[in-house]
């Protein structure tokens, strides 16, 4: 993949930072260039006295595939300009309204923070390096795929304020109401070419009661229908080149095969959900034979790919209100007469919100269902869906192990969260999926085996629904290739599937997790120590993870009359089983000496 920089310097602009309400917007014109080889850093770009005359003039906030010759570019990007500053009275902060995908920010040569993760708005103190005069301000942005650049507005704001940007139209909105087997889900997905060495129906049917002995309690098929074979990536094609919405990979099984795996499943008290492509279809699909016009179209009336990279896929039209009719009428099929128990949807974004909100009525009518979005909008909970993905979380996994960043960095994701989603929205938490698998690394090899155990109880404990994917349990080290067969070596040491399967047996028996409000705990540590309880009722349990890689002897503040409403409780450790005692009489303090990435879950004997 071709990377590139782009380095945009902010013009002069006059701001008074005494008046506290006042914004500035820096929206508007930048200098940029690109830089394939990823030397910005090495070359300290970000520095006052870089010559930037032969840079270009652009306009922000847009993609920078529409500057000139970066249309098919993914790479870096430096941005930069000069800021004028009467008085410097109070802290201020740059608001980020959207950046394509990852963020570093420097002020007059000092770095001052940096942001992880596509399209959520975010916003980076300045602290101390804003001065009276003028000030570079320069973005360092991180682009892998898709589209790139500074694509939402920028404001320099009032710290204290800032809160009135990062809210969306969305804060205060109640949350799609779900049903409570979704609330307390443990979600597997399986891909079944990789899951049984039958890569079929019938070898993950007999595998359930395993599952079920994990704690899974929901199972998200990837796409089971017949794959294209024209344009097919690979030998056996991606699975997200569906043929026919109504159809059965014969590579897996027959309908039949299906039914029976949907009843044992449920025979075990488990739910059942499917990939939905609703996006686009194989190029030899049947709606593409019976319904050319339901397909989006060129200047020329050739039917297109969604994007240059997949062109395996051809893009559906969804204006036309023959295609939405299909793809609901599709959907109560396979809920009402096939009997699964929702949906997950690929690329749910890049499909009309209020199609979604339309089918998810419909299916309402049948049955409480799941219905996940592969997706991170906020609007997407105020109707239609019940989770989407936290990608948030999940790429900053790697910066928090890697001691990047302060382990706050949680909180302030968990605020934004806070601020931007409905009340209730629900965020599906993972160490990885199989696009993360298949297209970078397997968890383990990114991680490690210390990272990896420490994150799979980060995301098993904050507020949300865990996911777990195929071969996690034995922390595969495979790339499970979408277009071909992997099997996955089940021989592997089962340690991540021990601390799976004990955390999601608490999840069901302890409704501090799967219902808990989260309460931030202070240690002696907090750089890189993350403490916190989860409260519901009775239900209390106390999480402290280190995220260091020094061990630490850590001491945790435990507020007990306000958490307990006692002046003495006992926890018992989940994994090493010891009991311990916590008392005003000591301070409130929990102790426990702790390994590099050690993790503990304390959960209150009542």
């Amino acid at each position: 993949m071709l990377m590139k920089t782009l380095f945009i310097v902010l013009s002069i602009v006059s701001f008074m930072a005494h008046a506290a309400a006042q914004r500035l917007s820096l929206d508007g014109e930048w200098l940029f260039t690109v830089d394939s080889t990823k030397n910005g850093v090495n070359n300290k770009w970000y520095a006052e006295s870089v010559d930037r005359s032969a840079w270009q003039k652009v306009k922000t906030p847009k993609f920078w595939e529409n500057y000139p010759g970066l249309a098919s570019y993914d790479g870096w990007g430096w941005f930069a300009r000069t800021v004028s500053i009467e008085n410097v009275t109070e802290p201020m902060s740059l608001h980020f309204a959207g950046v394509d995908d990852d963020a570093v920010v420097w002020v007059n040569g000092r770095e001052v923070g940096s942001h992880t993760g596509y399209s959520d708005p975010f916003a980076i103190g300045l602290g101390d390096a804003l001065k009276v005069g003028e000030n570079l301000i320069v973005v360092l942005v991180k682009d892998y795929s898709g589209g790139g650049g500074i694509y939402k507005p920028i404001t320099l704001i009032a710290t204290k304020h800032i809160d009135e940007l990062l809210k969306s139209p969305y804060y205060g909105m109640p949350a799609v109401k779900s049903a409570d087997w979704v609330k307390d889900a443990c979600i597997y997905s399986v891909y079944l070419r990789s899951f049984s060495p039958e890569g079929t129906f019938a070898g993950l049917e007999k595998r359930i009661p395993e599952l079920k002995k994990l704690g899974v309690t929901v199972l998200w098929l990837m796409p089971i229908h017949p794959v294209g074979v024209k344009n097919r990536k690979g030998t056996l094609g991606s699975p997200y080149a569906v043929r026919d919405y109504y159809g059965f990979n014969p590579e897996f099984g027959t309908k039949k095969d299906f039914q029976k795996l949907l009843a044992t499943v449920h025979k075990n008290d488990m739910k059942l959900i499917i990939d939905l492509v609703a996006n686009h279809t194989s190029w030899d699909s049947k709606l593409i034979v019976e319904h050319p016009e339901w397909f989006t179209k060129d200047a020329k009336r050739n039917i297109v790919a969604p994007n240059a990279d997949w062109t395996d896929v051809a893009d559906l039209d969804f204006s036309k209100p023959g295609l939405r009719k299909y793809m609901i009428t599709m959907m109560k099929w396979w809920v009402k007469d096939v009997g699964i128990d929702g949906f997950r949807c690929d690329v749910a974004e890049m499909v009309p919100t209020d199609f979604w909100d339309n089918a998810r009525a419909e299916l309402n009518k049948i049955k409480p269902v799941m219905m996940l979005s592969e997706g991170s909008i906020p609007e997407h909970h105020v109707k239609a869906f019940d989770l989407t993905y936290s990608w948030n979380v999940y790429d900053m996994l790697d910066v928090l192990l890697k001691g990047k960043r302060p382990v706050a960095l949680l909180d302030e994701i968990f605020r934004n969260e806070q601020l931007q989603f409905p009340v209730g929205s629900l965020r599906m938490r993972f160490t990885t999926n199989h696009d993360k698998n298949a297209w970078e690394a397997p968890a383990i090899e990114r991680l490690g085996l210390d990272g990896l155990k420490l994150a799979t109880v980060l995301v098993n404990t904050i507020p949300g629904i865990p996911m777990i994917y195929t071969g996690e349990e034995v922390a595969n080290d495979k790339k499970l290739d979408l277009f071909e067969k992997v099997d996955v070596d089940w021989n592997r040491p089962r340690e991540l599937g021990d601390i799976y399967a004990k955390l999601f047996h608490l999840r069901q028996e302890n409704k501090a997790l799967s219902r808990g409000d989260m309460i931030r705990l202070t240690t002696n540590s907090d750089q890189d120590v993350y403490a916190f309880a989860r409260v519901a009722g009775n239900d209390k349990v106390i999480v402290v993870l280190n995220f260091s890689s020094e061990p630490k002897l850590v001491s945790v503040t435990v507020p007990m009359e306000t958490i307990f409403g006692k002046q003495k409780i006992a926890l018992h450790e989940l994994f090493d089983e010891q009991t311990v005692e916590v008392s005003v009489n000591s301070k409130e303090q929990l102790v426990s000496a702790m390994e590099p990435r050690a993790y503990r879950v304390f959960v209150l004997q009542n």
